[in-house]
């Protein structure tokens, strides 16, 4: 058990105001393997107090001292990244050696990206008679999901942290330990106090708090539609900024030309990933109508090939659903798949005989799934693929274009050139063309109900910045570049 009794807060680990507490459940047994403390409004309030005061001061500290902060704290998740690889296995159920990778890798690779772009980035720059400056927006709260819980944090965090605003952290409350130990190693780096400061507890009461906050300047959010929807409400009454990172219902348009087995091969994998719970997850593959046999086949022996079980084991490819909640919701999509009349080509709704325990689910591939129906429309986040047919290359854009969704996706083509040129028809954030990976400091954000603004690389930090114009009488000095 690893339990959490206090809250970080103005650079010291203070007791919450109340006494509630919530249970951390482990993926894989469905044991409790921790609790937290479930913070209130009254820590909300402390905490942004904290960052408020905090704020003159770090916002003028040199860009490439803070970067040195950063510097620090990614060498203090450096040197406890076995400790947090096992801990995100556990909360999240992510294999082990994915996610030392993917879960752990990331987030330090982030920390590191901006403390080299705190001191390399273009503050001012000279335009005619004017300097424009660019200076951090205020105080930022930030929320994070339970998918890649400390991705998610590094990518707001460690972005914001360079810009010269400070924060205040609510991770999300199913996955929130990995949140902890940054806390300590932030601690342990030094960072002024105030600065950084963690409230866990759940959205409904830390999270409204925040949000609604007349002192938070801006909301950096990830996670579902309808929460993202409801943020936007609430952030509506004090005009403060929202950055929304939401759901996607992601397309990998396979066309004719295309090598089939590589593109059935990385639209599966791309599906799959963290048991399907990946917002960016490539759920719908789109195939001419003349190869769908052949890509059915393809796909279920692809599918066979990932191996369900105990992310500590050291062979499984997928483990466990986050939560019961979760995968009773993905049951319930394949069910409804069924009753919609999709060819039902591997898995299903029954749970692996060989796993009574744990969340887990069978990964599955639905053939002939209608463009309108459910599975084909709704985010699922699970890892459930559905295989769509069409009969141009113009109806394969519709239908990829065709959900409230855009956040990313995928084409295959017998020649980048190609895949290009549909690639830039699609109204989505990202898209791969013939299997390009993904890269972590490329701008990752969507397009219509999949959210507002983009994180990573130097675009993830130009949102927490705003603009300003300095006009002179004659023409302004050569900015200096800050140091």
């Amino acid at each position: 058990m690893q339990n959490r009794d206090t809250l970080y807060i103005n650079g010291s680990w203070v007791t919450p105001s109340g006494r509630n507490r919530i249970d951390v459940i482990s993926a894989s047994t469905e044991e409790v393997m921790a609790s937290i403390p479930d913070g209130d409004e009254n820590d909300v309030n402390s905490a942004v107090a904290a960052a408020r005061a905090a704020f003159d001061g770090w916002s003028v500290t040199a860009p490439a001292a803070r970067g040195e902060f950063l510097r620090k704290i990614q060498e203090g998740l450096k040197a406890r990244s076995e400790e947090l690889a096992r801990l995100i296995a556990g909360e999240v159920g992510m294999p082990l050696k994915l996610s030392a990778q993917i879960q752990v890798g990331s987030p330090i690779a982030n920390f590191g990206y901006y403390a080299q772009m705190a001191g390399a980035f273009a503050w001012e720059e000279t335009i005619g008679n004017s300097r424009v400056v660019r200076e951090p927006v205020g105080v930022v709260a930030c929320i994070t999901p339970w998918n890649y819980p400390l991705h998610q944090i590094a990518a707001k965090v460690a972005a914001a942290l360079a810009a010269g605003c400070t924060v205040v952290l609510k991770p999300s409350e199913v996955a929130p330990l990995n949140a902890f130990v940054l806390a300590e190693v932030i601690d342990a780096a030094g960072l002024p106090p105030g600065v950084f400061n963690l409230v866990s507890g759940a959205g409904t009461s830390v999270g409204e708090a925040l949000v609604r906050h007349s002192d938070v300047d801006m909301i950096s959010f990830t996670g579902s539609t309808r929460a993202g929807k409801r943020i936007s409400e609430v952030a509506a009454a004090t005009i403060k900024r929202v950055a929304l990172e939401l759901g996607g219902k992601s397309a990998a348009v396979i066309l004719d030309d295309a090598d089939l087995a590589a593109a059935v091969k990385g639209t599966v994998t791309a599906c799959f990933l963290n048991s399907g719970q990946t917002c960016s997850a490539h759920t719908r593959m789109l195939v001419p109508e003349s190869r769908y046999d052949e890509a059915a086949k393809l796909a279920v022996e692809a599918a066979k090939k990932f191996t369900v079980g105990d992310p500590f084991g050291g062979i499984a490819k997928l483990g466990p659903l986050i939560s019961d909640a979760q995968r009773e919701r993905v049951r319930s999509y394949i069910r409804k798949g069924m009753a919609e009349q999709a060819e039902l080509l591997w898995g299903g709704p029954d749970a692996p005989p060989e796993l009574p325990k744990g969340y887990y689910v069978q990964p599955t591939i639905f053939g002939r799934v209608k463009p309108d129906s459910t599975i084909a429309q709704e985010e699922i986040f699970g890892p459930v693929l559905s295989i769509l047919t069409y009969r141009d290359e113009e109806e394969a854009v519709k239908i990829a274009n065709g959900t409230l969704y855009g956040l990313a996706g995928a084409v295959w083509a017998g020649s980048d050139e190609r895949a290009q040129q549909v690639a830039k028809k699609l109204r989505t954030g990202q898209v791969d063309i013939n299997g390009g990976s993904y890269n972590l400091f490329a701008p990752f954000g969507g397009y219509k109900q999949s959210g507002r603004g983009r994180e990573m690389g130097p675009y993830g930090m130009e949102e927490f910045l705003e603009y300003k114009s300095l006009q002179f009488r004659g023409p302004a000095a050569p900015a200096k570049a800050a140091s």
